[in-house]
């Protein structure tokens, strides 16, 4: 079993409209992680030690000419972009007020799966004395697997919530390709029950 501690923080990456069934990417049963997720942030708030412990939310914040899109020469239709519903968290997603948001991939010009490309989230859990990280969302093979495989190389603890990560599987093995790699770096797989 797994005890929280002060120096723990959530990460919940991109738990967006788009990315959900009927979105313009919807990644299979990707909405299977919210109710997992809001179990995970209901820990987090109970868990409150000296301050409460943080809780991020990451999200893609397209511009409308984003490269990432198929009208662009990229590889995706439109998603996410700025001030739509479809870049909206899951309004099933218990996110707190105090939740800190991470908008990334707003360069039109440049891709960013990691939360950590091109946003200030490394800053603020240094700011707030964060070592580990605790890290669910969509998708496994995308901007999950970017987001720890940034955390590890900077040097923190990294924890994949494994009941609450789908995966985009273009091709079929992808998922398990991520899910080994994150293996390679150290990544402890956990569940909710893990958690007292």
């Amino acid at each position: 079993m797994i005890e929280l501690k002060d120096s723990d923080a959530l990460i919940v990456v991109d738990v967006q409209n788009d990315f959900l069934p009927g979105g313009a990417l919807a990644v299979p049963n990707g909405d299977q992680v919210v109710p997992v997720l809001n179990g995970y942030i209901e820990r987090f708030v109970r868990a409150k030690k000296l301050s409460p412990l943080p809780i991020f939310a990451t999200r893609d914040w397209h511009p409308p000419n984003h490269c990432s899109f198929q009208s662009q020469g990229g590889p995706w239709p439109p998603h996410c972009i700025s001030g739509t519903f479809g870049a909206q968290f899951s309004p099933d997603l218990k996110l707190p007020k105090e939740t800190r948001v991470i908008s990334k991939a707003t360069d039109p010009n440049r891709e960013a799966y990691s939360g950590f490309d091109g946003t200030d989230l490394e800053q603020q859990l240094r700011q707030l004395g964060s070592q580990r990280l605790f890290i669910g969302g969509l998708a496994t093979d995308y901007c999950v697997l970017n987001t720890v495989r940034d955390a590890c190389c900077l040097g923190f603890e990294v924890f994949l919530l494994r009941d609450a990560v789908r995966a985009v599987n273009l091709h079929p093995s992808d998922e398990q390709k991520a899910l080994d790699e994150m293996q390679r770096l150290g990544v402890r797989f956990i569940t909710l029950h893990d958690l007292t």
